[in-house]
């Protein structure tokens, strides 16, 4: 195992399966990979934990970690709405022996590359279409039509991107996309 471990970044639109394809991964113990767990800004949503889904603090906390240069890659993605990666939470998961999994948006997973060229896997999730990735935020019941309209609108700005990225998973079959998903990682890790 390297001293420094290995990053693995999926990012892509909200809709697309990433999240599902991030906890499938972190399944495995063979791929000895843990979470890293975004800060933000917003309120969670349904059953998000602190702590475990992301770290909940408020936008004025935010600005003073940025302030404090402790983020690796951070990003307003909408008016007062922050997520960003704080540098002691890779420091934590390498100390621990583990490769970092990241489930993060399209800027925030190429910063991250940008950074960490040769230690990264970028992986861009692909929806089938935006159609497709709308109505799977409408089934979620998470968000106010308006917040729908706002992703959907980020998202073709998002997929401008993909090519940016290692590798374009396509999701239009999720168990499929896992299966790819998994033999991309594993194969990595073993570089």
């Amino acid at each position: 195992m390297n001293k420094k471990g290995k990053l693995i970044v999926f990012s892509a639109p909200s809709g697309s399966g990433k999240t599902t394809i991030v906890h499938h991964l972190l399944s495995f113990p063979e791929l000895k990979l843990d979470f890293s767990i975004s800060a933000t800004s917003r309120p969670s949503r349904g059953k998000e934990i602190d702590g475990k889904d992301y770290y909940f603090i408020s936008a004025d906390q935010f600005k003073n970690h940025i302030e404090n240069n402790d983020f690796v890659e951070w990003e307003e993605v909408y008016h007062n709405n922050f997520y960003g990666t704080l540098k002691s939470e890779i420091k934590r998961i390498w100390s621990n022996g583990k490769n970092v999994i990241f489930d993060i948006d399209v800027k925030g997973g190429l910063n991250i590359k940008k950074q960490y060229p040769e230690q990264t896997l970028a992986i861009f999730v692909q929806p089938p279409s935006i159609e497709e990735m709308e109505i799977r935020l409408r089934n979620r019941q998470t968000d106010t039509e308006e917040k729908i309209l706002e992703r959907v609108a980020k998202a073709a700005k998002e997929i401008k991107f993909a090519n940016d990225f290692d590798i374009i998973l396509l999701n239009d079959d999720l168990e499929i996309a896992k299966q790819k998903a998994f033999d991309l990682v594993d194969t990595f890790l073993k570089k």
